[in-house]
């Protein structure tokens, strides 16, 4: 398999791994599976490609993070949707590298802790053969939003995880897109929406997952909003990061 030159890492928990069209079979214990309703905007395309778990390049298709979040049931994710929408503006093929796992809080991604450091040998091994990680694309917060405590130490997690990504693989200025979560217990929501969407951190800009359809567990996004999360986390690359970063100026 070719290697892809321009890559992007996901990251976060379930909304970035995805359980778009995950339903639950009220006939079989409960149990989930994935629908596999994948629309046009999240179809495979030849120039997309995925870091899997045993660290190998493939053909990315949904769900991206089956094999990573691998105790849960996966399904649709933002990330074909983003791809799809950024490769005709790139050049050469799009290297996705999931890493998201659901259920997790920020002070799981802290430097040493499994995550964290999962990730950043993930991404250390898709840049091997001289690819640029271009972006992170970070949704995660939903797990904090229970505790004062949790609020009270989110800020600094989240910008010392920053600091650190950007430090490990010494990438000072690593673009970075965080979603602003739409969900979670809704005492302290708003408190996590505001930190995020406050953040005044360089190269790290937000977009606002609100307003997005959520299934009926009210907490993860359907599959038609994680197309539309795509799409605004492709707008939102392009229109900061896609012409400065492109080795050709814009026209």
């Amino acid at each position: 398999m070719e290697s892809p030159e321009q890559i992007f890492i996901l990251s976060g928990q379930s909304n970035m791994a995805g359980r778009g069209g995950v339903i639950r079979d009220h006939s079989h214990n409960h149990h989930q599976h994935w629908d596999g309703v994948v629309p046009s905007e999240a179809q495979p395309d030849p120039s997309i490609l995925r870091l899997n778990a045993h660290l190998h390049w493939e053909a990315a298709r949904e769900p991206l993070h089956a094999d990573i979040d691998a105790k849960k049931v996966c399904g649709l994710g933002p990330g074909m949707s983003f791809a799809n929408a950024v490769r005709g503006r790139v050049e050469g093929k799009i290297g996705l590298v999931p890493c998201a796992v659901g259920g997790t809080a920020i002070k799981e991604w802290a430097r040493g802790e499994h995550l964290y450091e999962n990730m950043v040998k993930r991404a250390r091994e898709s840049v091997k053969n001289g690819a640029e990680i271009k972006g992170l694309l970070w949704y995660q917060g939903e797990s904090d939003t229970s505790s004062q405590h949790d609020v009270d130490a989110y800020h600094e997690n989240m910008v010392r995880l920053i600091e650190n990504v950007r430090q490990d693989l010494a990438l000072p200025s690593l673009p970075i897109i965080q979603v602003a979560i739409c969900s979670g217990d809704e005492k302290y929501l708003e408190k996590i929406r505001e930190i995020q969407l406050g953040m005044k951190v360089e190269n790290v800009v937000c977009v606002d997952a609100k307003g997005l359809e959520l299934k009926d567990d009210h907490l993860h996004l359907t599959t038609e909003a994680q197309v539309q999360l795509g799409r605004m986390l492709a707008d939102a690359y392009l229109k900061h990061f896609g012409s400065a970063n492109s080795h050709h100026p814009a026209i």
